[in-house]
């Protein structure tokens, strides 16, 4: 086969630094737009976008080349510059993040539980949201490193 053939598909969830409250709504909508613009750029398609004013998730169809933290470093970098110069919000992002991928049965689902992000952080933090995640998903993890 001379060609490359991939379905990469990740979910991924990071939040704000401190889990400030920073991701206001009369501006999230055009955040994850212009996410979508960077990983466009990156020859990735951005699936699905939303969040609440703590954290983000993201589901995104990757290229081949293109590395999860690569991605990650481009959408912080140049979403938080956006931020800054043109909206002119102090905004920061936390460094780390989680990623999960996600089988093509499954994008429906995940599509549907990122555009319910409000509903669902009515019932559950982001801290148990994550929690769950990585115990699901089998991660090792170091609650005193993880949780804010």
């Amino acid at each position: 086969m001379s060609s490359t053939l991939t379905n990469i598909v990740i979910h991924i969830i990071f939040s704000t630094k401190n889990r400030a409250p920073q991701i206001k709504p009369e501006f999230a909508d055009r955040l994850y737009s212009y996410i979508g613009g960077i990983a466009r750029n990156l020859d990735c398609d951005l699936i699905a976008a939303g969040g609440i004013e703590d954290h983000v998730h993201l589901l995104v169809a990757f290229h081949p080349t293109v590395a999860v933290s690569d991605f990650l470093r481009d959408v912080k970098a140049n979403s938080s510059k956006w931020l800054h110069e043109d909206l002119k919000v102090e905004f920061e992002w936390q460094r780390g993040f989680a990623a999960f991928s996600v089988s093509e049965s499954n994008i429906p689902e995940v599509r549907a539980y990122i555009a319910n992000q409000r509903e669902h952080h009515t019932r559950r933090t982001y801290d148990e949201e994550l929690v769950a995640f990585l115990e699901r998903h089998n991660v090792k993890f170091d609650r005193m490193y993880l949780l804010g």
